[in-house]
């Protein structure tokens, strides 16, 4: 039991939460919403409402069995915090699936491989897990995935076993660097959850778009689900009372990697075809290539071990918090950032090719525009750590025990 465990405090907005999904469960709330072609808008309520009920209930176990987020040199929270907050998003998006009858055998093998990404994450946020294990079972889930049908098709299929090897490898790759890629992202507050929202919201109005509801209802089904969760985490100026922990930011990169994997975005023009979940992920993207060539070019890491196992703070929001003085600012910009490259993939349903190319020109324009400001950061970054302040001496949002 924790040194410090928090009574069980059920909010009165959690409780109306709970209360109204209790409501949307009845027969004739659900019927009135099908009826009326708002399908979607039931998802997307149900998944919020059971979402924000559950997590004080979470936050609550993780006190109670101890399965906290502690404070360490590596990170910049001072207080122990609750995890198990994905844990509240993988119970509500589930629900709402399943209250939904939303099925389909791609589903299945999304579902079975995001289920077990899940629990391994889970245990190696009660007992700790080695980052080589937790890959394998990546791997795995993804392989359930591409085993149900959902396989990158860049190359046709009329290419024989190679052009087939090659689309495997192209969609394992995907999907295990955005799930690792997403997890990344989950070092301050507010900015996984964030992330999880925007992206699921522009996977939903492309899916829409191109007439594809069956992805659109997945998709707001998370985003209702990190929704829910996301006020417990993300409070101006207040600290988080929960973090996601490795086992929600996991899960939910895994499900919207497959997702973007699932849609089928353009049948006739191969770049419009691959370009909208580049640019709805361009973000996730960019930071696992930089800071994999910034790690091996700086010989911070030489060998495959040593990249999964390295830990530090060089990611794009840590960089950030330097150059735009503190970590809601950094927060907020690559929400900004991300909303501004999903907006590019909502053009791109009647974008001619060469407005296609403009707007991937675009998105590697603000790029570079980010590596400049990264660069900036680094630069005090390195200040701070010669003079010995760790960064403690820059004007940071209050308060001053926030997480990262």
């Amino acid at each position: 039991m924790g040194e410090t465990e928090a009574p069980l405090k059920y909010p009165l907005p959690a409780a109306a939460a709970a209360l109204g999904a209790l409501f949307l469960l009845f027969p004739s709330a659900h019927a009135a919403f099908f009826f009326t072609g708002r399908r979607w808008l039931f998802i997307l309520l149900l998944s919020f409402l059971a979402s924000h009920a559950l997590t004080p209930l979470y936050r609550w176990a993780a006190w109670r069995f101890s399965i906290l987020d502690q404070p360490a040199e590596r990170k910049v929270h001072v207080l122990a915090t609750p995890l198990l907050g994905g844990v509240s998003i993988f119970i509500a998006f589930f629900i709402s699936i399943a209250v939904n009858g939303i099925c389909a055998s791609e589903l299945c093998g999304i579902m079975a491989g995001a289920t077990a990404v899940f629990l391994v994450s889970l245990y190696d946020d009660a007992r700790e897990v080695r980052a080589s294990v937790k890959l394998l079972v990546q791997i795995l889930a993804s392989g359930a995935v591409m085993w149900s049908g959902v396989v990158l098709t860049v190359f046709p299929l009329s290419t024989g076993l190679w052009g087939q090897a090659a689309n495997a490898f192209l969609t394992l790759t995907w999907i295990v660097g955005i799930t690792n890629a997403f997890n990344f992202f989950d070092g301050m507050d507010g900015l996984a959850g964030g992330l999880g929202v925007i992206l699921s919201f522009f996977l939903a109005v492309v899916a829409l778009q191109s007439d594809q509801p069956f992805l659109g209802w997945i998709a707001l089904a998370m985003m209702g689900s990190c929704m829910g969760f996301l006020p417990y985490n993300f409070r101006p100026w207040k600290r988080a009372t929960i973090f996601l922990g490795d086992a929600g930011s996991t899960f939910i990169g895994f499900v919207l990697a497959s997702l973007a994997v699932f849609g089928q975005w353009s049948e006739t023009d191969p770049v419009a075809a691959v370009a909208p979940p580049l640019l709805i992920f361009w973000v996730l993207i960019f930071d696992m290539v930089h800071i994999t060539v910034d790690r091996i070019a700086t010989g911070k890491v030489h060998t495959l071990r040593e990249w999964l196992e390295y830990v530090g703070k060089d990611h794009l929001h840590h960089r950030l918090m330097y150059v735009l003085g503190g970590k809601q600012r950094s927060v907020l910009f690559i929400y900004l950032i991300t909303v501004c490259l999903g907006l590019s993939a909502v053009v791109l349903r009647n974008a001619s090719p060469s407005d296609v190319g403009l707007l991937l020109l675009q998105a590697l324009i603000i790029v570079i525009v980010i590596t400049v400001l990264e660069r900036r950061g680094r630069n005090l970054s390195s200040q701070a750590e010669n003079t010995g302040n760790g960064g403690n001496g820059l004007k940071a949002d209050k308060p001053p025990d926030r997480r990262e």
